[in-house]
Protein backbone atom coordinates (compact mmCIF):
# COMPACT_ATOMS: atom_id res chain seq x y z
CA UNK A 1 0.00 0.00 0.00
CA UNK A 2 2.71 2.71 0.30
CA UNK A 3 3.14 2.85 -3.81
CA UNK A 4 -0.45 4.08 -3.42
CA UNK A 5 0.59 6.44 -0.83
CA UNK A 6 3.70 7.11 -2.95
CA UNK A 7 1.06 7.80 -6.02
CA UNK A 8 -0.89 10.35 -4.02
CA UNK A 9 1.82 12.22 -3.22
CA UNK A 10 3.09 11.97 -6.08
CA UNK A 11 -0.24 13.40 -7.96
CA UNK A 12 -0.25 16.15 -5.82
CA UNK A 13 3.63 17.55 -6.91
CA UNK A 14 2.19 16.86 -10.36
CA UNK A 15 -0.62 19.33 -10.38
CA UNK A 16 -3.62 17.60 -9.08
CA UNK A 17 -5.40 18.96 -5.96
CA UNK A 18 -5.36 17.67 -2.84
CA UNK A 19 -8.81 15.56 -3.19
CA UNK A 20 -8.15 14.30 -6.61
CA UNK A 21 -4.73 13.12 -5.54
CA UNK A 22 -6.13 11.05 -2.55
CA UNK A 23 -8.97 9.47 -4.58
CA UNK A 24 -7.25 8.89 -7.80
CA UNK A 25 -4.39 6.95 -6.19
CA UNK A 26 -7.39 4.39 -5.04
CA UNK A 27 -9.75 5.00 -7.80
CA UNK A 28 -8.72 1.48 -9.67
CA UNK A 29 -9.66 -0.59 -6.59
CA UNK A 30 -13.03 1.11 -7.31
CA UNK A 31 -13.29 0.47 -10.84
CA UNK A 32 -13.05 4.03 -11.95
CA UNK A 33 -10.36 5.24 -14.42
CA UNK A 34 -8.03 8.24 -13.60
CA UNK A 35 -10.44 10.24 -15.06
CA UNK A 36 -13.07 9.45 -13.56
CA UNK A 37 -11.41 9.87 -10.52
CA UNK A 38 -10.29 13.23 -11.12
CA UNK A 39 -13.51 14.76 -12.35
CA UNK A 40 -15.21 13.51 -9.49
CA UNK A 41 -13.16 14.43 -6.73
CA UNK A 42 -12.01 17.65 -8.67
CA UNK A 43 -14.30 20.31 -6.55
CA UNK A 44 -13.26 19.44 -3.40
CA UNK A 45 -9.22 21.00 -3.68
CA UNK A 46 -8.73 23.86 -1.36
CA UNK A 47 -11.29 23.22 1.33
CA UNK A 48 -13.88 22.48 -1.35
CA UNK A 49 -13.27 24.75 -4.19
CA UNK A 50 -10.85 27.03 -2.39
CA UNK A 51 -13.11 28.37 0.10
CA UNK A 52 -11.14 26.80 2.90
CA UNK A 53 -13.63 24.46 4.84
CA UNK A 54 -13.11 20.77 4.92
CA UNK A 55 -9.51 19.92 3.93
CA UNK A 56 -9.74 18.59 0.28
CA UNK A 57 -7.25 15.58 1.24
CA UNK A 58 -9.55 14.63 3.88
CA UNK A 59 -12.61 15.23 1.91
CA UNK A 60 -11.16 12.79 -0.54
CA UNK A 61 -10.53 10.29 2.29
CA UNK A 62 -14.55 10.63 3.01
CA UNK A 63 -15.20 10.47 -1.11
CA UNK A 64 -13.30 6.85 -0.53
CA UNK A 65 -14.94 5.49 2.26
CA UNK A 66 -18.89 6.26 0.55
CA UNK A 67 -16.81 3.93 -2.68
CA UNK A 68 -16.00 1.39 0.06
CA UNK A 69 -18.81 1.64 2.37
CA UNK A 70 -21.72 3.72 0.83
CA UNK A 71 -25.25 2.43 0.45
CA UNK A 72 -27.56 2.25 -2.81
CA UNK A 73 -30.76 1.93 -1.08
CA UNK A 74 -32.38 4.88 -0.24
CA UNK A 75 -33.74 3.16 2.49
CA UNK A 76 -30.83 1.37 4.01
CA UNK A 77 -30.89 3.20 7.37
CA UNK A 78 -28.21 0.34 8.80
CA UNK A 79 -26.10 0.83 5.42
CA UNK A 80 -26.48 4.93 6.58
CA UNK A 81 -25.31 4.43 9.77
CA UNK A 82 -22.71 2.16 9.23
CA UNK A 83 -20.89 4.70 6.45
CA UNK A 84 -21.52 7.17 8.57
CA UNK A 85 -19.67 5.78 11.40
CA UNK A 86 -17.13 5.33 8.77
CA UNK A 87 -16.56 8.51 8.16
CA UNK A 88 -16.78 9.44 11.57
CA UNK A 89 -14.18 7.51 12.43
CA UNK A 90 -11.61 8.34 9.77
CA UNK A 91 -12.48 12.36 10.00
CA UNK A 92 -11.44 11.99 13.69
CA UNK A 93 -8.22 10.40 12.83
CA UNK A 94 -7.30 13.07 10.17
CA UNK A 95 -8.02 15.25 13.06
CA UNK A 96 -5.82 13.23 16.16
CA UNK A 97 -2.97 13.46 13.31
CA UNK A 98 -2.97 16.62 11.60
CA UNK A 99 -4.91 18.94 14.17
CA UNK A 100 -8.17 20.05 12.80
CA UNK A 101 -10.64 19.20 9.21
CA UNK A 102 -10.80 22.66 8.30
CA UNK A 103 -8.43 23.59 5.67
CA UNK A 104 -7.85 27.43 6.93
CA UNK A 105 -6.74 26.33 10.06
CA UNK A 106 -4.51 23.98 8.82
CA UNK A 107 -2.79 26.52 6.18
CA UNK A 108 -2.37 28.67 9.37
CA UNK A 109 -4.77 31.37 7.79
CA UNK A 110 -6.44 33.96 10.07
CA UNK A 111 -10.15 33.90 10.24
CA UNK A 112 -11.89 36.12 7.97
CA UNK A 113 -8.67 36.47 6.23
CA UNK A 114 -8.60 36.83 2.36
CA UNK A 115 -7.40 33.64 0.87
CA UNK A 116 -4.42 34.10 -1.71
CA UNK A 117 -6.67 33.88 -5.14
CA UNK A 118 -4.56 35.20 -7.43
CA UNK A 119 -1.36 33.89 -9.16
CA UNK A 120 0.49 36.65 -7.98
CA UNK A 121 -0.65 36.55 -3.86
CA UNK A 122 0.10 32.73 -4.39
CA UNK A 123 3.99 33.00 -3.96
CA UNK A 124 6.49 30.59 -3.68
CA UNK A 125 7.72 31.03 -0.09
CA UNK A 126 3.34 30.86 0.15
CA UNK A 127 3.81 27.37 -1.24
CA UNK A 128 6.62 26.15 0.83
CA UNK A 129 4.28 26.72 4.02
CA UNK A 130 1.21 25.04 2.78
CA UNK A 131 1.38 21.47 4.56
CA UNK A 132 -1.00 20.15 1.96
CA UNK A 133 1.77 17.74 0.63
CA UNK A 134 1.26 16.13 4.40
CA UNK A 135 -2.29 16.41 4.71
CA UNK A 136 -2.61 14.33 1.02
CA UNK A 137 0.20 11.89 2.21
CA UNK A 138 -2.08 11.41 5.60
CA UNK A 139 -5.54 10.85 4.08
CA UNK A 140 -3.81 8.41 1.78
CA UNK A 141 -2.04 6.44 4.76
CA UNK A 142 -5.27 6.59 6.32
CA UNK A 143 -6.93 5.01 3.92
CA UNK A 144 -4.21 2.24 3.53
CA UNK A 145 -4.18 1.02 7.42
CA UNK A 146 -8.20 1.36 7.22
CA UNK A 147 -8.22 -1.17 4.27
CA UNK A 148 -5.68 -3.21 6.01
CA UNK A 149 -7.87 -3.55 9.19
CA UNK A 150 -10.78 -4.17 7.76
CA UNK A 151 -9.04 -6.96 5.48
CA UNK A 152 -7.56 -8.08 8.53
CA UNK A 153 -10.81 -8.51 9.99
CA UNK A 154 -12.73 -10.20 7.52
CA UNK A 155 -9.91 -12.77 7.34
CA UNK A 156 -10.07 -13.57 11.33
CA UNK A 157 -13.80 -13.61 10.95
CA UNK A 158 -13.83 -15.75 8.16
Amino acid sequence: MEERIEKAVSLFKEGYNCSQSVVAAFADLYGFTPEQALKMSASFGGGIGRMRQTCGAACGLFMLAGLETGCTDGKDRQGKEANYKTVQELAEEFRKRNGSLICAELLGLAKNAPTPATPEARSAEYYKKRPCVKMVEESARIWCEYIAKKSEKSINNE
